[in-house]
């Protein structure tokens, strides 16, 4: 009887094979991409690729290589910094990537949404310090 061992998906693709970098870059290009209002359609033509290829570097399938990401920053309007985790970063740059990062929630839209709906400014300023409050609670509690 032969004995069949187990291959895990890093072992079968091999260390080439895209990981959890290119779907966070992958991400932060669809996140771009929408917010621009632009289809995978359109952003493929500027970049002379399929829509299919533009979904592999959304999901973080194709890796996304240097002059590449050169050209989808250039076609999304944002610098290339954009693209990366700059965690430690307290620039234009991290802060519209965390803006964007938080959009991309559900409950997110739906708190931007109630909030959008309160036409009084008093309403809405205890709104906000209300939810400070909370966060600053957990913070706390961590």
């Amino acid at each position: 009887m032969i004995r069949r061992t187990r291959v895990t998906k890093t072992e079968r693709n091999g260390p080439r094979s895209s990981g959890k970098a290119e779907e966070q870059m992958g991400h932060r290009i669809r996140l771009r991409r929408v917010e621009q209002g632009m289809s995978q359609d359109e952003l493929g033509k500027r970049l002379g690729v399929s829509f299919q290829q533009v979904q592999k570097y959304e999901k973080g399938v194709n890796r996304v290589g240097a002059s590449r990401l050169q050209e989808i920053a250039h076609a999304l309007d944002i610098p290339v910094s954009f693209f990366y985790d700059t965690a430690n970063g307290t620039g234009k740059a991290q802060r519209e990537v965390d803006s964007l990062l938080f959009l991309d929630s559900s409950f997110s839209l739906r708190l931007l949404r109630a909030y959008a709906s309160v036409k009084d400014q008093k309403v809405q300023r205890q709104f906000v310090s209300l939810i400070e409050s909370v966060a600053g609670a957990e913070s706390a509690a961590d």
